[in-house]
C-alpha cells in the first residue's frame, strides 16, 4: 500500500514560522475552528492550553505540531488537503503567530480520486 496522502501539510514559510514559535513557546498545536474557505487562519496555541473537544478531528501534524479542526469545519473541508502557509500580516489575537509580523493562512486543494482513496486517517477528540 502506498503512503497515505496527508490531510494537512505546511509550506516552507509555515515550517519556518512554526520553528520560530516553538523556540519561543515550546510545544504548540493548531486548531481550525472557523472559516469555510481559502484564506482562513488556523489558531496556534501552546500545547495543552487549548481544550480539544470530544468531537474535534485531528487532521495530522505540521512541523511536529498536531492540527485539529472542529467537526463542522471537518464536514466542509474533508475532501480537501489543507495547505498551511505563512504570509506577512498580523495573527489572531490569541494565536501565537500574533506579534511575529506573519500569520498562518489556510489554503486547500481538492484530493484527486486516487488520493481520496488513500487519504490519511483522522482521529477524534483529544486522545487522537
Amino acid at each position: 500500500m502506498e503512503h497515505p496522502v496527508p490531510r494537512v501539510v505546511a509550506t516552507e514559510a509555515a515550517i519556518a514560522l512554526i520553528d520560530q514559535i516553538k523556540a519561543r513557546h515550546g510545544a504548540i498545536m493548531f486548531h481550525q475552528s472557523g472559516g469555510c474557505c481559502d484564506g482562513s487562519s488556523p489558531m496556534c496555541y501552546p500545547q495543552g492550553e487549548f481544550i480539544i473537544g470530544d468531537r474535534d478531528v485531528k487532521m495530522g501534524e505540521i512541523g511536529g505540531a498536531p492540527f485539529y479542526m472542529s467537526p463542522s469545519q471537518f464536514d466542509y473541508w474533508q475532501h480537501t488537503q489543507l495547505i498551511i502557509d505563512a504570509i506577512p500580516g498580523r495573527g489572531g489575537m490569541f494565536s501565537l503567530d500574533n506579534g511575529t509580523e506573519q500569520r498562518f493562512l489556510t489554503r486547500s486543494r481538492v484530493f484527486t480520486d486516487a488520493e481520496h482513496e488513500n487519504r490519511a486517517p483522522v482521529s477524534i477528540g483529544a486522545a487522537g
